[in-house]
């Protein structure tokens, strides 16, 4: 699923005699193509063409993320277990499958998505997870983790008498990119990982050479200045300013997303903005401002100015550290409430990364319209440090923070002359985008840090996170758990700490 249409928002438009659809949500934005439509029962399916790419692909609207019976899913499932088992069988001849099954285990984190089981050799195991095809794309992406996790509990609950040696991952034809790519950076000093596909319909299932996923499909659009955005909206600024209840309006942050678009913030929520656009039929200037948050967002007039004017002061009420957490205003977004904490604290709070130096949300730093990155900034030594929040549990966030790892380093092993400058210093991606002006980026590999409340750290997060690559350097940050009130580190584990 990539975007929920009950928050989300989208844009339809013809440019050069083609239909462009875009989405976005506070997650991710993806622009398309539309080249045909296709009404089916309970769906529309539209297909798209991505920018460069020579096949089209397919979106679908939907009423839920999952249109199976509960039946028909359970159905599906058994299946694929029965499917899965006789291919095992096949391709690995003289090895046992043995214990094959996706039933609930909720005590080590195992849903019934995944089928998972063990190879048998004499002495020698390893543990094997598969996927079908039937599921959908975030769930086959999630399949690693949980392979990571069931290698793991294979380890810790074996009898003894047989080594588990390494994971053997199945997922559908077609479907592999994602782990792929995430598999290359494990520690594979620790377990043999290999990566299968499967098809199945004619039950073939082909090695993938994970090592080689071609080049990285990695975006980054060019840095603005946030003054001269502020400068250029400074009147729908002030005209929203002034709803602002007088005593609340030293709390609005005051935020630009765009060289076109600012947004007025209360603790990470955007509940209004001014984009900077062309008036009808005239190439002059016209401030567009709105209020109201993801598919609430309403335009500013003259008639529902009163509203505005009531909305923010709810939203004052409502929204502070103090606040009660049966209020939806005050629960709206903690990741983003959190982001902005750590924006403002982080000299105090990790005194080794540079605050002046901090791009939250990066855009377009994504590889198949994956997310966005929560925070990047230099340490000190002018290392990168890729920062990943959460308020809540996560099972997904080490490897989904991997993902912004990877491309981070990417981009800053793309090192090309300056335009212009032939024989000076290579500069990064990041560099030639105008990202870190005045700093020199190390070209030592990204930190990695993940922060998310002490209690709100999932406990299959490090378990995973120690069967990364050495080379990926990580830190595991604990908050305080009323970090809406205050914000402080409770406790760290980094990469390089002993198991505990």
């Amino acid at each position: 699923m990539l975007f929920d249409m009950r928050s989300a928002r989208y844009a339809v438009s013809e440019q050069h005699g083609r239909c462009l659809l875009q989405l976005w949500s506070e997650e991710r934005n993806l622009m398309r193509t539309v080249a045909g439509v296709e009404e089916r029962a309970q769906c529309l399916r539209l297909v798209t063409r991505r920018m460069g790419a020579a096949r089209p692909q397919t979106l679908e609207l939907v009423p839920t993320s999952d249109r199976r019976t509960p039946t028909a899913r359970e159905a599906t499932r058994r299946n694929y277990q029965r499917l899965l088992e006789r291919v095992l069988a096949r391709h690995f001849i003289g090895a046992k499958v043995d214990g094959l099954r996706s039933a609930m285990d909720l005590e080590h984190s195992f849903g019934p998505a995944y089928v998972r089981g063990r190879l048998l050799k004499g002495t020698a195991a390893e543990a094997v997870i598969g996927v079908s095809e039937a599921e959908s794309g975030s769930t086959v992406d999630g399949v690693l983790t949980l392979g990571i996790l069931w290698l793991d509990h294979c380890r810790q609950h074996g009898d003894g008498r047989r080594h588990f040696g390494g994971l053997k991952v199945i997922v559908p034809a077609g479907a592999w990119r994602t782990t792929a790519e995430r598999m290359a950076w494990l520690n594979h000093a620790a377990a043999d990982f290999q990566l299968f596909t499967l098809d199945e319909r004619s039950e073939e299932l082909t090695a993938v050479d994970f090592r080689d996923t071609g080049n990285l499909e990695s975006r980054l659009v060019h840095t603005f200045s946030a003054e001269a955005a502020i400068e250029r909206c400074r009147a729908g600024i002030d005209k929203l300013l002034s709803l602002v209840p007088p005593a609340a309006r030293d709390r609005v942050e005051v935020r630009p997303s765009s060289a076109t678009q600012v947004g007025l913030l209360l603790h990470g929520l955007e509940f209004a903005r001014v984009r900077q656009g062309f008036a009808a039929n005239t190439f002059a200037r016209e401030d567009e401002i709105s209020f109201g948050a993801g598919a609430n967002e309403t335009p500013l007039t003259t008639e529902n100015e009163p509203l505005c004017r009531d909305l923010f002061s709810r939203l004052f009420l409502s929204r502070h550290g103090d606040g009660t957490h049966t209020d939806p205003l005050f629960r709206l977004q903690p990741e983003r409430w959190l982001e902005a904490r750590l924006r403002s604290e982080i000299a105090e709070l990790l005194p080794g990364l540079r605050g002046d130096l901090l791009y939250s949300q990066v855009p377009a730093l994504s590889a198949g319209d994956r997310g966005l990155l929560d925070l990047l900034t230099l340490d000190r030594n002018g290392r990168l440090a890729v920062i990943e929040l959460k308020a809540d549990e996560d099972l997904h966030l080490p490897l989904q923070a991997l993902d912004y790892w990877i491309r981070v380093r990417a981009l800053n092993n793309d090192r090309q002359p300056a335009a212009g400058n032939e024989g000076g210093r290579p500069l990064t991606a990041f560099e030639r985008q105008g990202y870190f002006a005045g700093a020199e980026v190390s070209p030592l590999e990204p930190r990695l840090l993940l922060a998310a409340p002490a209690l709100r750290i999932h406990p299959a997060n490090e378990p995973v996170l120690r069967y990364f690559s050495p080379q990926v350097e990580w830190e595991l940050i604990a908050l305080t758990e009323h970090w809406r009130r205050e914000l402080k580190v409770v406790f760290r584990k980094r990469s390089g700490d002993k198991r505990g």
